[in-house]
């Protein structure tokens, strides 16, 4: 696949979704975590100057975030910092966990656990332009990033799955965003229609031509918001698949990027 001819820093960082454990800390004393690969500076792009970037070259140019619209603003997560790791992995465990009628807290710091674990997976071992987790906080004046602003998240990964490729002949790969977390706080104040702005520009950057998500067939909200960013559902799971217990009939959206 022909790339953007952008620096290696605008590149994000697949891999298997599965929860694996916690990598080992550092030692002596140290909470930083082990990374041995890949170290992350911020340098993104807005989607304003996209073109300039292009045409002009990157190299130059470091940008604080990503997009910017609305009073947020995404950027890549800092993997070196554990203390905002960690808050990602609150984030979308609070999105996505489902309350217990019995021992709720512990069964949502087990869940909180996963998600820390599978995030941290990702990190360590993700390729670059492969596979990328962007945070959004409310702009602001300061340049310091603190892990306590970060209140969305979205995952971006490259993906060969067939039942998604057989819709599009012609396309070899694609980006499929997940993980899509807002909190409650912070919700209807347009912050999970800029993460999936900035999935545009990160599929842009990549020189990747598609994007694909799947959605709850019965979420109308998560419907509407994804249609209203430009996806179309080109498939559905199979009706049987609805009868099982604790399965829910999912459907297949996809957006073109040109």
């Amino acid at each position: 696949m022909k790339m953007a001819h952008l620096p290696q820093s605008l590149y994000s960082t697949t891999a298997r979704p599965e929860f694996l454990p916690y990598p080992v800390n550092s030692g002596h004393g140290s909470r930083k975590l082990t990374w041995n690969r890949f170290p992350v500076t911020v340098r993104c792009a807005s989607t304003e100057s996209l073109t300039s970037l292009t045409q002009n070259g990157a190299a130059e140019i470091e940008l604080k975030y990503v997009v910017s619209q609305h009073g947020w603003g995404v950027r890549r997560l800092n993997k070196e910092d554990e203390d905002e790791i960690r808050r990602v992995s609150l984030v979308q465990a609070e999105a996505f966990h489902i309350p217990l009628a019995l021992f709720n807290d512990f069964f949502f710091l087990f869940f909180q656990a996963e998600v820390l674990s599978g995030l941290l997976y990702k990190l360590k071992n993700s390729p670059p332009d492969r596979y990328a987790c962007l945070v959004a906080e409310q702009t602001n004046e300061t340049e310091t990033f603190s892990s306590s602003n970060v209140v969305g998240v979205v995952d971006v990964t490259a993906q060969t799955e067939n039942s998604v490729l057989r819709h599009f002949p012609g396309v070899d790969e694609y980006l499929y965003v997940s993980g899509l977390a807002v909190s409650k706080a912070q919700r209807r104040k347009k912050m999970a229609s800029t993460l999936l702005k900035a999935c545009d520009v990160l599929c842009y950057l990549w020189g990747f031509k598609l994007l694909a998500l799947r959605a709850y067939e019965d979420d109308a909200a998560a419907r509407n918001l994804y249609s209203n960013a430009g996806y179309n559902v080109v498939a559905a799971d199979p009706p049987w698949t609805s009868s099982w217990i604790g399965r829910k009939r999912r459907v297949l959206m996809t957006k073109r990027i040109s």
